[in-house]
């Protein structure tokens, strides 16, 4: 794999991962024309660049969730962040081997269909009925957070993007954008770390035979990764989930139109 190509593939995971225009989705869209994107462990292995981006952003109220566990005895939040990760973590991890072993899972005709489906939710999702505003992630109730988590197991499927549909459930369950992209961002890391984890002890040897590319990858991941979320907590303070919506859109179009022209 070219140093470009490694690049170029850590750049579109960093900003699809937390963009929600869903980092699978355009992974599978670059297999079409990066040899090094089918490299299943690679793409797995430029998560740890992601999850590093994560915990770096919100290191100040990482540290006050556990400041707030262990000095104030308050868990809501942590609680409410381990009832929306556990479905998907759950769901994940059982049908791991099938998820990689099933072509439905790498197909460009599923990206096309989820990309456009969830554009659309989120284009007319201000019309949509909500629940009564809750503020913030801890203040919301259990059923809410497991709502949300339920929403965050569709992610399994390409297109569809796990910050997109944990931010569409979060909107719908009294969140306003801003606050709805921090919970989904915060909700995603136990499944991040227990993904990363298992990556480093399961492919130890993978890691220390690509250690050049990995962490080239994984710099270029952590860098957009930064800029991502960074851009989107601003963006979502003064606008709604709409633009992305409209992007997704048309890039199902875009993909339609090289379907049918193969």
């Amino acid at each position: 794999m070219h140093t470009l190509e490694i690049i170029i593939l850590g750049i579109i995971q960093g900003l699809t991962e937390f963009i929600p225009i869903s980092s699978s989705g355009h992974l599978v869209i670059a297999q079409t024309f990066f040899s090094g994107a089918s490299d299943h462990l690679f793409l797995e292995f430029i998560n740890v660049g992601t999850l590093l981006a994560l915990l770096v952003f919100f290191r100040k109220k990482i540290l006050t969730i556990i400041k707030d566990i262990f000095v104030h005895k308050k868990y809501k939040l942590a609680v409410n962040i381990l009832i929306t990760a556990i479905p998907a973590g759950i769901i994940g991890y059982v049908l791991a081997d099938f998820i990689s072993a099933t072509p439905f899972f790498g197909s460009v005709f599923v990206v096309m269909v989820t990309l456009a489906t969830v554009g659309i939710v989120m284009v007319i999702l201000e019309r949509l009925p909500k629940a009564s505003a809750v503020g913030s992630g801890e203040a919301l109730s259990p059923l809410r957070a497991l709502v949300i988590g339920l929403a965050q197991v569709f992610a399994l499927i390409p297109g569809v993007s796990r910050s997109g549909s944990t931010i569409i459930a979060g909107r719908l369950a009294g969140l306003n954008p801003a606050a709805a992209a921090e919970y989904s961002f915060l909700a995603s890391l136990p499944i991040m770390v227990g993904v990363t984890l298992k990556i480093l002890v399961s492919d130890r040897d993978y890691l220390m035979a690509n250690m050049t590319p990995l962490i080239i990858g994984n710099i270029a991941a952590f860098l957009a990764g930064i800029f991502a979320i960074g851009f989107l907590m601003k963006y979502l303070s003064k606008h709604s989930l709409a633009l992305f919506g409209w992007y997704r859109i048309g890039l199902a179009a875009v993909l339609a139109l090289v379907l049918l022209l193969q």
